[in-house]
């Protein structure tokens, strides 16, 4: 849903193809919370650089919420709207293990941080670092949430 330019439009379709009495249904990643590997990343650059900030998925995607996910498929006379997390525990045996997918260049955040000079990268690896949950062994334990919202198409359609 995040890139869909007209995600109003979107839902619209989305019912109009649905027999009446089924469901549409979607998710969005919850980038502005819970999203736990990505917001680490998105408030360390923040505070190290306020050019990362317009970056952010949490501040470009205003959808990754639960009242406009509800909003967006009741604006669309979709019956029962409900929205619910789906939370997966998401294990990293270490820092580099955590850190390595940063380095791919693909996606805002890795392109981000390939951007970066040297040393600013290193700072930035240092900030996020110092503030991820390490177990004794090293690893760290995440969330990754995505906000799953559905509705029902009415019986008859007016």
């Amino acid at each position: 849903m995040n890139f869909i330019p007209n995600q109003a439009r979107a839902v619209i379709e989305m019912k109009r193809a649905t027999r009446p009495g089924g469901v549409v249904a979607a998710y969005v990643w919850d980038y502005a919370g819970e999203m736990q590997m990505m917001r680490r990343f998105w408030d360390a650059a923040a505070a190290l650089d306020p050019r990362a900030i317009p970056l952010d998925e949490g501040r470009r995607f205003p959808i990754c919420h639960p009242g406009p996910l509800t909003n967006l498929f009741q604006s669309a006379a979709l019956g029962g709207v409900a929205v619910r997390p789906i939370d997966i525990p998401t294990i990293f045996k270490d820092f580099d293990d955590y850190w390595r997918p940063f380095l791919g260049g693909q996606a805002p955040a890795p392109s981000y941080c390939i951007s970066l000079s040297e040393d600013r990268r290193a700072a930035l690896r240092d900030r996020i670092r110092a503030t991820l949950p390490a177990g004794d062994d090293g690893s760290i334990h995440l969330i990754v949430r995505a906000w799953a919202v559905r509705g029902s198409v009415p019986q008859s359609r007016s």
